[in-house]
């Protein structure tokens, strides 16, 4: 069960958007759900882009003498082009770059499962069908009228309905708007991406992966994990576990401990055997796991995670 919390800052002021979330790995890790105007200035960069794309198309065709040979024929595509990008732009980027647009991107934004599982496709499929009811019809309705220039209870009825769906995020605790609430995700910022010391030293900056290090092999302490062991969780893991190591404080021991413990037992770790450290084994296993990953890349293949059964294909090796 998601449980809200309030924390302080550096600086003794109260964050009242940071939020506990608990993995399926039982690990409870600290989100910070987005601004209201952090998200609206993602929503206006979006729209920015779906503009610039549109007008590009728009000077291609003019261009080409397409709009002056066959107006009919332009407008139609115009609009198939603006159905396409209202019904398909969200929903693209969040399925292919896992919850980020290029609005959220700059912003540093993402969106993210509230029961703290990966993003499925059914959440983002609910959210983006809601960004429909809740901003392009109402617009679509605005620009209508006011082309035919019947202006009247229409372009109220409108107004009336973009401003309720704009109010709704204001008027609950989570800034939640409707196409959060049915596909049940938030919007939260993202955390820095820099590594932990400890696993950066072992990762050559030129070229994003560990130097020297063989996949079943962690940099520091060489304790060794076979290929069975590290297909068993994937990219979303490797994320959640790189959280852990970056979570700082009274219950960093505990946490570390039941994640370990955890681990150990999914993979089939050893018992008995020589006894290693919480941490030592998170770091080692850390860097095993994504040397792995990094490996079977380069086959072609992409583990989402611990659900993803893929295997790499004839043709990609």
């Amino acid at each position: 069960m998601n449980q809200s919390t309030v924390m302080r800052n550096d600086y003794g002021s109260v964050n009242k958007r940071l939020r506990d979330i608990r993995t399926p790995e039982g690990v409870v890790l600290k989100v910070e759900l987005a601004s209201l105007w952090d998200r609206c200035a993602a929503v206006l960069l979006d729209l920015l882009v779906m503009s610039l794309i549109i007008v590009g198309v728009g000077a291609l065709f003019f261009f080409s003498s397409f709009i002056t040979s066959a107006p009919g024929s332009a407008l139609a595509l115009g609009l198939l082009l603006f159905f396409l990008l209202r019904g398909f732009y969200f929903l693209i980027f969040e399925l292919r770059w896992r919850g980020v647009t290029p609005g959220k991107k700059v912003l540093g934004l993402r969106v993210m499962n509230r029961s703290g599982g990966p993003l499925k496709s059914d959440a983002v499929f609910a959210r983006n069908l809601m960004r429909e009811i809740e901003l392009f019809i109402p617009i679509t309705v605005l620009i209508s009228v006011k082309l035919s220039g019947t202006e009247g209870l229409s372009q109220i009825f409108a107004l009336i309905w973009l401003g309720l769906f704009a109010i709704l995020p204001f008027c609950n605790k989570d800034r939640m708007r409707a196409g959060d609430m049915v596909g049940g995700t938030w919007v939260v910022r993202i955390p820095e991406s820099k590594l932990l010391a400890d696993v950066a030293e072992s990762v050559d900056p030129g070229h994003g992966a560990f130097k020297d290090v063989h996949p079943k092999d962690s940099p520091r302490t060489k304790i060794t994990f076979t290929d069975a062991q590290l297909d068993v969780y994937g990219i979303y893991e490797l994320q959640t576990l790189e959280n852990v190591l970056r979570v700082d404080g009274p219950t960093v021991d505990i946490t570390q401990k039941e994640v370990c413990t955890h681990i150990q037992k999914k993979i089939g770790w050893p018992e008995g055997g020589a006894p290693v450290e919480p941490k030592t084994f998170l770091e080692s296993f850390y860097a095993a796991l994504r040397a792995r990953l990094e490996a079977r890349m380069l086959l072609g293949e992409r583990k989402e995670n611990k659900f993803d059964q893929s295997r790499p294909s004839v043709d990609k090796l």
